[in-house]
């Protein structure tokens, strides 16, 4: 008999022709089962290994009706906190022995729709979101639960949905940082904030005007500047904006490290001196925070672990068929992460 190997995959069956045994015997043998002799077991397994022969795990999991697969659906790979809550999902699934598929929105609401039809076609155990910047109806994760899928948010979330999420208090967070802010001196703060139809950079807004009021200072619209997509270039162009106004802020919290950055790169080339003139926080606490000259105030917030504690979330929804929870949701701790772009000689501590 004849095996064409280069194009077709080599299965069970022909294995059972080659040697003239039953599809049954050879399944048996290639896992050592005690019913198949040592002899037999061997002739199998070294046909097996010869012709490039391995298992259909796919077909198996289906039709124990699980697929041992994880979907990712997040907006930006390239990002810092994608990539660490990525990484912080993986560890936790392949430990319990689930494998991850990412796929990428790139903040494109249709592409997000057609990542999740993908998921839902390939029967997918459990879905981990986390919301693109387009995305204002929730269909296509409403899909999920209609069909059975555990389904778990982190970081942009949905609230219209029933489901479980992962979070930080984005709002305290940045009460905390510009209370920092006001702590060393700064009487006129701006802030630099994502767009308002996203929960988490709302919040971020909010918090900095809570804090403001707190301390008796006057909210004035002039000194915040709202973004797209919180972009590097944004962050530069808010910069030149807000140092341009007849009386330029001595704070700014920024609500990512990105136009923060940017912001400390654009207030230095016009010759201001940071801190001294111009504090500056920022938030994620990315590793270029710490590269930066100098090197930027902000907030971390534990991304890698915000990843574990989805991936545990959604694995025990998997898991445990009779939880009675419908939905969960945990809230990440956060801290305030002092560094040069603030430091005007306050001794303050980290968290």
């Amino acid at each position: 008999m004849r095996l064409c190997m280069r194009n077709s995959r080599i299965t069970i069956k022909q294995l059972a022709e080659r040697l003239n045994l039953s599809p049954s015997t050879v399944s048996r043998a290639l896992h050592n089962h005690p019913s198949i002799g040592k002899k037999t077991c061997d002739e199998v397994q070294k046909l097996a290994n010869s012709l490039g022969y391995f298992p259909n795990s796919l077909a198996s999991n289906l039709r124990r009706n699980k697929t041992n697969l994880i979907g990712v659906l997040i907006p930006r790979i390239d990002r810092t906190f994608q990539s660490l809550a990525i990484s912080g999902i993986e560890e936790i699934a392949h430990k319990a022995g689930y494998y991850v598929t990412i796929f990428q929105s790139n903040n494109s609401y249709e592409r997000e729709v057609e990542n999740a039809r993908m998921l839902l076609s390939n029967r997918a155990d459990g879905v981990i979101g986390c919301l693109a910047l387009e995305t204002n109806q929730y269909d296509h994760f409403t899909n999920f639960i209609t069909n059975g899928i555990p389904l778990v948010f982190f970081d942009r979330v949905c609230n219209e949905i029933e489901s479980s999420k992962v979070i930080i208090d984005d709002f305290t967070a940045s009460q905390k940082a510009t209370e920092h802010l006001i702590s060393i001196g700064c009487t006129r703060i701006a802030h630099i904030a994502g767009r308002q139809d996203i929960t988490i950079f709302r919040s971020r807004l909010e918090g900095y005007k809570a804090a403001l009021l707190k301390n008796n200072m006057e909210i004035d619209k002039s000194l915040i500047c709202i973004t797209s997509d919180l972009s590097s270039e944004e962050g530069s162009e808010c910069m030149e904006r807000l140092l341009d106004l007849p009386v330029p802020p001595d704070g700014l919290f920024c609500a990512n490290d990105n136009t923060a950055i940017s912001a400390i790169q654009f207030a230095k080339k016009k010759g201001i001196r940071i801190p001294d003139e111009l504090a500056i926080v920022g938030f994620s606490n990315t590793p270029a925070s710490t590269i930066i000259e100098p090197s930027l105030t902000t907030i971390d917030d534990h991304a890698f672990e915000m990843g574990q504690a989805a991936a545990r979330l959604l694995i025990r929804q998997i898991e445990d068929k009779d939880l009675s929870i419908a939905s969960e949701t945990i809230t990440i701790r956060h801290d305030l992460i002092i560094r040069e772009s603030t430091d005007r000689s306050t001794k303050e501590t980290t968290k």
